[in-house]
Protein backbone atom coordinates (compact mmCIF):
# COMPACT_ATOMS: atom_id res chain seq x y z
CA UNK A 1 0.00 0.00 0.00
CA UNK A 2 1.40 3.03 -1.10
CA UNK A 3 0.70 6.78 0.59
CA UNK A 4 -2.23 7.63 -2.16
CA UNK A 5 -3.86 4.25 -1.58
CA UNK A 6 -4.10 4.84 2.28
CA UNK A 7 -5.41 8.41 1.85
CA UNK A 8 -8.07 6.66 -0.44
CA UNK A 9 -9.13 4.19 2.40
CA UNK A 10 -8.80 6.38 5.11
CA UNK A 11 -11.43 9.05 3.05
CA UNK A 12 -13.28 6.23 2.48
CA UNK A 13 -13.97 4.61 6.00
CA UNK A 14 -13.64 8.31 7.55
CA UNK A 15 -17.47 7.81 8.09
CA UNK A 16 -17.15 4.69 9.93
CA UNK A 17 -14.33 6.07 12.06
CA UNK A 18 -16.67 8.90 13.15
CA UNK A 19 -19.53 6.53 14.26
CA UNK A 20 -17.00 4.76 16.24
CA UNK A 21 -15.29 7.95 17.60
CA UNK A 22 -18.90 9.24 18.47
CA UNK A 23 -20.18 6.02 19.92
CA UNK A 24 -17.10 5.85 22.27
CA UNK A 25 -17.52 8.88 23.18
CA UNK A 26 -21.33 8.28 24.15
CA UNK A 27 -19.88 5.23 26.41
CA UNK A 28 -16.30 7.31 27.92
CA UNK A 29 -18.15 11.21 28.27
CA UNK A 30 -15.86 13.94 27.93
CA UNK A 31 -16.25 16.42 25.54
CA UNK A 32 -14.58 14.95 21.90
CA UNK A 33 -15.84 17.42 19.88
CA UNK A 34 -14.98 14.88 16.88
CA UNK A 35 -16.13 18.01 14.03
CA UNK A 36 -14.06 20.11 15.75
CA UNK A 37 -11.83 23.07 12.99
CA UNK A 38 -8.85 21.89 15.05
CA UNK A 39 -9.87 17.86 14.65
CA UNK A 40 -9.09 19.58 10.05
CA UNK A 41 -6.09 21.38 11.16
CA UNK A 42 -8.15 24.58 11.54
CA UNK A 43 -7.95 27.01 14.51
CA UNK A 44 -11.14 27.50 16.01
CA UNK A 45 -12.30 31.06 15.94
CA UNK A 46 -12.45 31.37 19.59
CA UNK A 47 -8.60 29.65 20.06
CA UNK A 48 -7.15 31.91 22.40
CA UNK A 49 -3.75 33.56 22.13
CA UNK A 50 -1.29 30.87 20.95
CA UNK A 51 2.22 30.53 22.96
CA UNK A 52 5.00 32.04 22.30
CA UNK A 53 6.06 31.31 18.25
CA UNK A 54 7.57 27.96 17.45
CA UNK A 55 6.27 25.63 19.96
CA UNK A 56 7.72 22.47 20.78
CA UNK A 57 4.60 20.03 19.78
CA UNK A 58 4.36 17.04 21.91
CA UNK A 59 1.77 14.41 20.45
CA UNK A 60 0.05 12.44 23.17
CA UNK A 61 -2.34 10.10 21.88
CA UNK A 62 -4.43 9.38 25.10
CA UNK A 63 -4.31 8.99 28.99
CA UNK A 64 -1.66 6.54 29.25
CA UNK A 65 1.05 8.53 27.02
CA UNK A 66 0.67 11.79 28.36
CA UNK A 67 1.06 10.31 31.94
CA UNK A 68 4.07 8.91 30.07
CA UNK A 69 5.05 12.27 28.40
CA UNK A 70 4.59 14.23 31.76
CA UNK A 71 8.47 14.08 32.48
CA UNK A 72 9.23 15.14 29.27
CA UNK A 73 6.65 18.22 29.28
CA UNK A 74 7.48 19.33 32.22
CA UNK A 75 10.97 19.65 31.98
CA UNK A 76 10.44 21.92 28.75
CA UNK A 77 8.57 24.05 30.63
CA UNK A 78 11.13 24.26 32.78
CA UNK A 79 13.57 25.14 30.33
CA UNK A 80 11.17 28.40 29.22
CA UNK A 81 9.95 26.57 26.09
CA UNK A 82 6.03 27.45 24.48
CA UNK A 83 4.62 23.77 24.17
CA UNK A 84 1.98 22.72 21.90
CA UNK A 85 0.18 19.18 23.25
CA UNK A 86 -1.83 17.67 21.23
CA UNK A 87 -4.02 14.97 21.59
CA UNK A 88 -7.04 12.05 19.93
CA UNK A 89 -9.15 11.32 22.71
CA UNK A 90 -11.17 13.08 25.72
CA UNK A 91 -9.34 11.66 28.73
CA UNK A 92 -5.91 12.43 26.90
CA UNK A 93 -6.68 16.09 26.82
CA UNK A 94 -8.27 16.13 30.32
CA UNK A 95 -5.50 14.30 31.64
CA UNK A 96 -2.79 16.88 30.15
CA UNK A 97 -5.61 20.35 31.30
CA UNK A 98 -5.27 18.95 35.26
CA UNK A 99 -1.32 18.09 35.11
CA UNK A 100 -0.39 21.48 33.47
CA UNK A 101 -3.36 23.83 34.92
CA UNK A 102 -0.44 26.02 35.39
CA UNK A 103 1.30 26.37 32.49
CA UNK A 104 -2.28 26.46 30.72
CA UNK A 105 -3.33 29.67 32.85
CA UNK A 106 -0.08 31.33 31.78
CA UNK A 107 -0.31 31.14 28.25
CA UNK A 108 2.93 28.31 27.68
CA UNK A 109 1.18 25.68 27.22
CA UNK A 110 -2.27 25.50 24.88
CA UNK A 111 -3.55 21.72 23.79
CA UNK A 112 -4.87 20.90 20.95
CA UNK A 113 -6.73 18.17 18.92
CA UNK A 114 -4.62 16.44 16.15
CA UNK A 115 -5.80 16.80 13.00
CA UNK A 116 -7.26 13.95 11.05
CA UNK A 117 -4.46 12.27 8.86
CA UNK A 118 -6.31 13.35 5.74
CA UNK A 119 -3.44 15.59 3.63
CA UNK A 120 -5.15 19.09 3.81
CA UNK A 121 -5.75 18.54 7.25
CA UNK A 122 -2.50 18.09 8.36
CA UNK A 123 -0.76 20.63 5.81
CA UNK A 124 -2.96 23.23 7.64
CA UNK A 125 -2.41 22.04 11.07
CA UNK A 126 1.48 22.74 10.06
CA UNK A 127 0.77 26.01 8.63
CA UNK A 128 -1.58 27.15 11.38
CA UNK A 129 0.99 26.29 14.78
CA UNK A 130 4.27 26.50 13.00
CA UNK A 131 5.98 24.12 15.46
CA UNK A 132 9.85 23.98 15.68
CA UNK A 133 9.70 20.34 16.19
CA UNK A 134 7.50 17.21 16.55
CA UNK A 135 7.87 14.69 19.39
CA UNK A 136 5.60 11.94 18.67
CA UNK A 137 5.27 9.72 22.49
CA UNK A 138 5.69 6.09 22.32
CA UNK A 139 4.47 4.84 18.76
CA UNK A 140 2.51 7.60 17.50
CA UNK A 141 3.19 7.18 13.24
CA UNK A 142 0.50 8.96 10.94
CA UNK A 143 1.92 8.82 7.29
CA UNK A 144 -0.02 12.01 5.85
CA UNK A 145 1.03 14.08 9.00
CA UNK A 146 4.70 13.23 8.67
CA UNK A 147 4.57 13.72 5.00
CA UNK A 148 2.82 17.57 5.79
CA UNK A 149 6.01 18.15 8.75
CA UNK A 150 8.48 16.79 6.41
CA UNK A 151 7.03 19.27 3.59
CA UNK A 152 7.03 21.63 6.10
CA UNK A 153 10.65 21.36 7.19
CA UNK A 154 9.36 19.88 10.89
CA UNK A 155 11.82 17.70 12.26
CA UNK A 156 10.03 15.15 13.53
CA UNK A 157 11.04 12.41 16.36
CA UNK A 158 9.79 9.39 17.89
CA UNK A 159 10.12 9.58 21.57
CA UNK A 160 10.11 6.98 24.20
CA UNK A 161 9.58 4.49 21.29
CA UNK A 162 8.02 1.20 21.71
CA UNK A 163 7.29 -1.32 19.12
CA UNK A 164 6.19 -4.72 20.07
CA UNK A 165 6.33 -7.79 17.86
CA UNK A 166 2.68 -7.29 16.61
CA UNK A 167 3.14 -3.97 15.67
CA UNK A 168 6.27 -4.98 13.10
CA UNK A 169 3.78 -7.41 11.90
CA UNK A 170 0.98 -4.83 11.04
CA UNK A 171 3.89 -2.19 9.91
CA UNK A 172 4.94 -5.00 7.03
CA UNK A 173 0.83 -5.73 6.47
CA UNK A 174 0.71 -1.64 5.52
CA UNK A 175 3.26 -2.29 3.17
CA UNK A 176 5.45 1.31 2.12
CA UNK A 177 3.63 3.67 3.37
CA UNK A 178 4.64 2.56 6.64
CA UNK A 179 8.36 2.37 5.86
CA UNK A 180 8.17 5.74 4.13
CA UNK A 181 6.65 6.77 7.11
CA UNK A 182 9.22 5.34 9.45
CA UNK A 183 11.99 6.61 7.26
CA UNK A 184 10.39 9.77 7.24
CA UNK A 185 11.71 10.27 11.03
CA UNK A 186 14.63 13.03 11.43
CA UNK A 187 14.89 10.92 15.08
CA UNK A 188 14.37 8.16 16.99
CA UNK A 189 14.64 7.35 20.79
CA UNK A 190 13.51 3.74 21.79
CA UNK A 191 12.88 2.38 24.97
CA UNK A 192 14.97 -1.14 24.90
CA UNK A 193 17.10 -2.30 22.28
CA UNK A 194 14.55 -4.78 21.15
CA UNK A 195 12.23 -1.78 20.25
CA UNK A 196 15.53 -0.16 18.55
CA UNK A 197 15.78 -3.42 16.33
CA UNK A 198 11.87 -3.81 15.19
CA UNK A 199 12.00 -0.32 14.41
CA UNK A 200 14.93 -0.61 12.08
CA UNK A 201 13.41 -3.62 10.42
CA UNK A 202 10.74 -1.62 9.86
CA UNK A 203 11.89 0.90 8.05
CA UNK A 204 13.13 3.43 10.41
CA UNK A 205 16.80 5.42 10.92
CA UNK A 206 18.79 3.28 13.60
CA UNK A 207 17.36 4.56 16.98
CA UNK A 208 19.22 5.60 20.04
CA UNK A 209 18.34 4.24 23.06
CA UNK A 210 17.15 6.55 25.28
CA UNK A 211 14.78 4.42 27.76
CA UNK A 212 11.22 5.19 29.06
CA UNK A 213 9.95 8.16 30.33
CA UNK A 214 8.28 6.83 32.81
CA UNK A 215 10.65 6.07 35.10
CA UNK A 216 11.14 9.89 35.70
CA UNK A 217 7.38 10.46 36.21
CA UNK A 218 7.32 11.89 40.05
CA UNK A 219 4.09 10.45 41.98
CA UNK A 220 2.85 13.59 43.36
CA UNK A 221 3.56 13.43 46.74
CA UNK A 222 -0.04 15.10 47.83
CA UNK A 223 -1.67 11.44 46.37
CA UNK A 224 0.89 9.35 48.04
CA UNK A 225 0.43 10.74 51.65
CA UNK A 226 -3.82 11.07 51.02
CA UNK A 227 -3.31 7.26 50.23
CA UNK A 228 -1.35 5.76 52.99
CA UNK A 229 -3.50 7.80 55.48
CA UNK A 230 -6.32 6.36 53.94
CA UNK A 231 -5.10 3.21 54.42
CA UNK A 232 -4.12 3.48 58.22
CA UNK A 233 -7.71 5.38 58.84
CA UNK A 234 -9.34 2.17 57.25
CA UNK A 235 -7.26 -0.09 59.58
CA UNK A 236 -7.46 -2.80 56.76
CA UNK A 237 -5.45 -4.40 54.19
CA UNK A 238 -5.82 -3.30 50.51
CA UNK A 239 -4.62 -4.99 47.25
CA UNK A 240 -5.59 -2.87 44.26
CA UNK A 241 -6.54 -4.70 41.13
CA UNK A 242 -5.54 -2.16 38.76
CA UNK A 243 -5.68 -0.67 34.84
CA UNK A 244 -8.33 -3.46 34.17
CA UNK A 245 -9.51 -3.80 30.75
CA UNK A 246 -12.10 -6.00 28.89
CA UNK A 247 -12.85 -10.03 29.70
CA UNK A 248 -10.73 -9.32 32.82
CA UNK A 249 -13.19 -8.50 35.38
CA UNK A 250 -15.54 -11.12 36.31
CA UNK A 251 -12.23 -13.28 36.84
CA UNK A 252 -11.01 -11.00 39.82
CA UNK A 253 -14.58 -10.47 40.89
CA UNK A 254 -14.96 -14.45 41.48
CA UNK A 255 -11.60 -14.99 42.72
CA UNK A 256 -12.62 -11.82 45.11
CA UNK A 257 -15.53 -13.39 46.05
CA UNK A 258 -13.95 -17.07 47.07
CA UNK A 259 -11.74 -15.53 49.40
CA UNK A 260 -14.44 -13.35 50.95
CA UNK A 261 -16.82 -16.15 51.35
CA UNK A 262 -13.82 -18.15 53.09
CA UNK A 263 -12.64 -15.39 55.47
CA UNK A 264 -15.86 -13.93 56.24
CA UNK A 265 -16.38 -10.05 55.07
CA UNK A 266 -14.76 -8.70 58.08
CA UNK A 267 -11.97 -10.79 57.79
CA UNK A 268 -11.05 -10.13 53.92
CA UNK A 269 -8.88 -7.70 52.82
CA UNK A 270 -10.66 -4.64 50.85
CA UNK A 271 -10.21 -4.74 47.16
CA UNK A 272 -9.79 -1.97 44.83
CA UNK A 273 -10.68 -2.31 41.22
CA UNK A 274 -9.19 0.23 38.63
CA UNK A 275 -10.55 -0.53 35.44
CA UNK A 276 -8.33 1.00 32.94
CA UNK A 277 -11.09 3.16 30.63
CA UNK A 278 -13.97 5.41 32.43
CA UNK A 279 -16.11 4.05 29.44
CA UNK A 280 -15.95 0.64 31.62
CA UNK A 281 -17.03 2.17 35.18
CA UNK A 282 -20.49 1.13 35.16
CA UNK A 283 -20.04 -2.16 33.38
CA UNK A 284 -17.18 -3.52 36.53
CA UNK A 285 -20.44 -1.68 38.70
CA UNK A 286 -22.71 -4.19 36.85
CA UNK A 287 -20.48 -7.51 37.61
CA UNK A 288 -20.07 -6.51 40.88
CA UNK A 289 -23.71 -5.84 41.79
CA UNK A 290 -24.45 -9.40 39.94
CA UNK A 291 -21.83 -11.53 42.10
CA UNK A 292 -23.46 -9.81 45.07
CA UNK A 293 -19.96 -8.19 46.39
CA UNK A 294 -20.33 -4.93 48.57
CA UNK A 295 -18.99 -2.73 47.07
CA UNK A 296 -18.99 1.41 47.28
CA UNK A 297 -17.69 3.67 44.31
CA UNK A 298 -14.70 5.65 44.96
CA UNK A 299 -16.40 8.86 43.20
CA UNK A 300 -18.92 8.95 46.00
CA UNK A 301 -16.24 10.17 47.74
CA UNK A 302 -17.65 8.00 51.41
CA UNK A 303 -15.30 5.47 52.74
CA UNK A 304 -15.57 2.06 52.96
CA UNK A 305 -17.47 0.48 55.66
CA UNK A 306 -16.16 -2.29 57.48
CA UNK A 307 -18.47 -4.89 55.23
CA UNK A 308 -17.07 -3.62 51.83
CA UNK A 309 -15.33 -5.88 49.96
CA UNK A 310 -14.33 -3.87 46.83
CA UNK A 311 -14.07 -0.17 46.44
CA UNK A 312 -14.17 0.67 42.85
CA UNK A 313 -12.13 2.69 41.65
CA UNK A 314 -13.89 4.83 38.85
CA UNK A 315 -11.93 7.80 39.05
CA UNK A 316 -8.93 9.70 36.71
CA UNK A 317 -5.97 10.65 38.21
CA UNK A 318 -5.45 9.32 41.30
CA UNK A 319 -3.57 6.32 40.26
CA UNK A 320 -0.62 7.19 42.93
CA UNK A 321 -3.44 7.96 45.47
CA UNK A 322 -4.54 4.03 45.05
CA UNK A 323 -0.90 2.58 44.82
CA UNK A 324 -0.05 4.20 48.00
CA UNK A 325 -3.28 2.92 49.57
CA UNK A 326 -2.02 -0.32 48.92
CA UNK A 327 0.33 -3.14 49.88
CA UNK A 328 0.43 -5.24 47.01
CA UNK A 329 -0.77 -4.64 43.46
CA UNK A 330 -2.13 -6.80 40.39
CA UNK A 331 -1.43 -4.85 36.97
CA UNK A 332 -4.26 -6.11 34.48
CA UNK A 333 -4.04 -5.51 31.21
CA UNK A 334 -1.93 -8.89 31.06
CA UNK A 335 -5.09 -11.74 31.60
CA UNK A 336 -6.09 -11.18 28.63
CA UNK A 337 -4.08 -10.89 25.42
CA UNK A 338 -4.24 -6.99 25.59
CA UNK A 339 -0.26 -6.54 26.04
CA UNK A 340 -0.39 -5.45 29.77
CA UNK A 341 -0.39 -2.05 31.60
CA UNK A 342 2.20 -0.54 32.83
CA UNK A 343 3.47 -1.50 36.19
CA UNK A 344 6.49 1.07 36.57
CA UNK A 345 4.27 3.61 38.66
CA UNK A 346 3.18 0.75 41.37
CA UNK A 347 7.04 -0.11 41.34
CA UNK A 348 7.65 3.81 41.96
CA UNK A 349 5.13 3.58 44.92
CA UNK A 350 7.50 0.50 46.74
CA UNK A 351 4.65 -2.17 46.35
CA UNK A 352 5.29 -5.80 45.40
CA UNK A 353 3.45 -6.65 42.10
CA UNK A 354 1.65 -9.53 40.11
CA UNK A 355 1.44 -9.21 36.29
CA UNK A 356 -0.22 -11.89 34.15
CA UNK A 357 1.13 -13.77 31.06
CA UNK A 358 0.52 -10.77 28.63
CA UNK A 359 3.09 -8.53 28.73
CA UNK A 360 4.22 -7.95 25.08
CA UNK A 361 3.39 -4.36 25.13
CA UNK A 362 5.78 -3.67 28.27
CA UNK A 363 7.75 -7.39 27.29
CA UNK A 364 11.64 -5.82 28.49
CA UNK A 365 10.02 -3.59 31.50
CA UNK A 366 7.89 -6.65 33.06
CA UNK A 367 10.81 -8.94 32.41
CA UNK A 368 13.31 -6.76 33.93
CA UNK A 369 11.29 -6.03 36.99
CA UNK A 370 10.54 -9.85 37.62
CA UNK A 371 14.28 -10.63 37.12
CA UNK A 372 14.83 -7.96 39.71
CA UNK A 373 11.87 -9.50 42.14
CA UNK A 374 10.23 -6.46 41.82
CA UNK A 375 7.11 -7.90 40.20
CA UNK A 376 6.46 -11.76 39.69
CA UNK A 377 4.13 -13.56 36.70
CA UNK A 378 1.16 -15.87 37.65
CA UNK A 379 -1.34 -17.42 34.86
CA UNK A 380 -4.65 -16.08 35.81
CA UNK A 381 -6.53 -13.37 37.88
CA UNK A 382 -7.27 -16.18 40.50
CA UNK A 383 -3.93 -17.28 41.31
CA UNK A 384 -3.01 -13.35 41.08
CA UNK A 385 -5.41 -12.79 44.03
CA UNK A 386 -4.02 -16.28 45.40
CA UNK A 387 -0.51 -14.81 45.29
CA UNK A 388 -1.72 -11.55 46.84
CA UNK A 389 -2.93 -12.94 50.43
CA UNK A 390 0.07 -14.90 50.52
CA UNK A 391 1.76 -11.46 50.34
CA UNK A 392 -0.59 -10.05 52.40
CA UNK A 393 0.14 -12.80 55.31
CA UNK A 394 4.27 -12.85 54.79
CA UNK A 395 5.26 -9.47 56.14
CA UNK A 396 8.96 -10.39 55.18
CA UNK A 397 8.50 -11.22 51.84
CA UNK A 398 6.05 -8.68 51.07
CA UNK A 399 8.73 -5.48 51.98
CA UNK A 400 11.69 -7.23 50.16
CA UNK A 401 9.29 -6.84 46.81
CA UNK A 402 8.63 -3.56 47.92
CA UNK A 403 11.90 -2.57 47.83
CA UNK A 404 13.14 -4.62 45.04
CA UNK A 405 10.48 -2.28 43.74
CA UNK A 406 11.30 1.17 44.62
CA UNK A 407 15.30 0.20 43.36
CA UNK A 408 14.45 -1.33 40.23
CA UNK A 409 12.13 1.67 39.44
CA UNK A 410 15.08 4.44 40.86
CA UNK A 411 18.09 1.98 38.78
CA UNK A 412 15.87 3.02 35.67
CA UNK A 413 16.03 6.97 36.26
CA UNK A 414 17.16 9.12 33.21
CA UNK A 415 15.24 8.72 30.12
CA UNK A 416 14.28 12.50 30.19
CA UNK A 417 17.27 13.72 30.51
CA UNK A 418 18.95 11.61 28.09
CA UNK A 419 16.13 12.74 25.92
CA UNK A 420 16.54 16.23 25.67
CA UNK A 421 20.14 15.43 24.96
CA UNK A 422 19.31 14.30 21.78
CA UNK A 423 16.78 16.67 21.02
CA UNK A 424 19.28 19.59 22.04
CA UNK A 425 19.51 21.23 18.44
CA UNK A 426 16.23 21.21 17.98
CA UNK A 427 14.94 23.04 21.38
CA UNK A 428 17.93 25.30 21.89
CA UNK A 429 17.11 26.79 18.73
CA UNK A 430 15.89 30.04 18.70
CA UNK A 431 13.21 29.15 16.41
CA UNK A 432 11.96 26.48 13.79
CA UNK A 433 15.33 24.79 12.34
Amino acid sequence: MNRGVYTLALRALSPLIWLWMGRRAKRAGGQWEIFSPERFGRLPASHPAAPQAAPVWVHAVSLGETRAAQPLLQALLDRGLPVLLTHVTATGRAEGARLFQDAIARGQLCQAWLPYDFPGATRRFMTSRQPRCGLLIEREIWPNLLAAARTAGVPMALVSARFSASSLRQAGRMGSVMREALAGLDAVLAQTAEDAARLTEAGARPPAVTGNLKFDLALPEAQMRAGQAWRERLGRRVVAVASTREGEDSGFIDAIKRHASNSGTHGSPLFLLIPRHPQRFDEAAGLLAAAGLAFTRRSEGVDPSPDTVVLLGDTLGEMAFYYAASEVAIVAGSFAPLGGQNLIEACAAGVPVIVGPHTFNFKQAAEDAIEAGAAQRVPDAGQAVDTAMELLADEARRERGGEAARAWFGAHAGATRRTLDALAPWLDAGARP
